[in-house]
């Protein structure tokens, strides 16, 4: 695959919400979640889509205060462009962004530690406390 056909935007408006949608409704962290959380998510983070050509195969959210810390999530590239760089190139440019590279950052993930590692993320379990939502909980 030619690095040339493949564009990393910050630009909302080229985001192709049914794809994400597509994409996150079969990941196991965000699959319960419904359109409008989804586009109401996207609305108020920071985003990165990765497109070949113009369509969309890549995604990443950034929840943030833009002063001591973000929270890097719904990070996914479409499987078909995988084993390409492709995750590298977004994280990449993700951590080396003036936005981000001096704030803390953050993410969970139970699969790609190997990928952001090579990018400074450190596996902290002992600090890391979530709390599951109340939709999620009450049955």
């Amino acid at each position: 695959m030619n690095r040339n056909d493949i564009k990393i935007s910050q630009d909302k408006s080229l985001l192709d919400m049914e794809a994400i949608y597509e994409f996150l409704q079969q990941s196991y962290w965000a699959n319960r979640r419904t359109k409008e959380k989804m586009i109401k998510s996207i609305e108020y983070s920071f985003c990165y889509g990765v497109y070949h050509h113009n369509k969309q195969i890549g995604f990443a959210r950034i929840v943030t205060d833009y002063a001591t810390m973000y929270y890097l999530c719904d990070v996914f590239i479409d499987e078909q462009y995988r084993g390409n760089g492709i995750g590298k190139r977004l994280i990449e440019e993700i951590t080396r962004s003036d936005d981000f590279k001096d704030l803390f950052g953050y993410l969970s993930t139970r699969d790609a530690h190997l990928l952001y590692e090579q990018y400074d993320f450190h596996l902290e379990q002992e600090k890391v406390m979530t709390r599951i939502p109340d939709f999620l909980r009450k049955k």
